[in-house]
């Protein structure tokens, strides 16, 4: 059953909508990001988000420039027909078109704490490059962890967080994620 797909930038109220409703952290991510509205038969169906990520080091990591790189950090989409590598691809089309200096796209799958085996990167022709271990510094809220760059953020420096949130920040080895990059042709 076919259905007509629209993906256009959206603004960080529809994005937002879209991670507390269709992601499983429900948690938006901090600083500066790239968001694209799904829509299925002018149905909003959820968001593709692109940012820097949690890794200040990521793009180095790889030998690139800040501005050279930069991580899916969120595919947040309700029930839908269209499969998600083509919704992405479409995405990564539209980041190209719009960043003509940006060469590489990396994104994580958490196979520790969600069993994610990053089978939608596969399915779409990213490059896997292994197994790479992360310590953060997270705070627990509920059965969810929050990373510190939200938290931070959210309080513009970290003199701002209020001491009982400082002290439940904990560093939490979050383990194994797949690591993917999508190199833009």
């Amino acid at each position: 059953m076919s259905c007509k797909l629209e993906i256009h930038p959206c603004d960080y109220k529809a994005a937002k909508f879209a991670v507390l409703n269709f992601h499983y952290s429900q948690v938006m991510p901090a600083g500066k990001l790239v968001k694209y509205g799904v829509w299925e038969d002018k149905k909003f169906i959820g968001a593709v988000i692109f940012g820097r990520g949690a890794n200040n080091n990521l793009a180095k990591s790889i030998g690139l420039t800040q501005t050279e790189c930069c991580e899916l950090v969120r595919v947040a989409l309700s029930k839908h027909k269209t499969p998600v590598t083509r919704i992405i691809s479409i995405c990564l089309k539209l980041l190209k078109k719009s960043n003509k200096g940006l060469k590489v796209v990396c994104s994580y799958a958490d196979k520790t704490n969600q069993g994610h085996e990053g089978v939608i990167y596969k399915a779409g022709n990213w490059q896997y490059h292994g197994i790479r271990s992360t310590k953060s510094v997270h705070t627990k809220v509920g059965d969810r962890l929050i990373h510190n760059r939200s938290i931070s953020s959210k309080y513009k420096t970290r003199k701002n967080i209020p001491d009982k949130i400082k002290k439940i920040l904990k560093k939490v080895e979050l383990q194994e994620k797949h690591f993917f990059t999508y190199h833009l042709r």
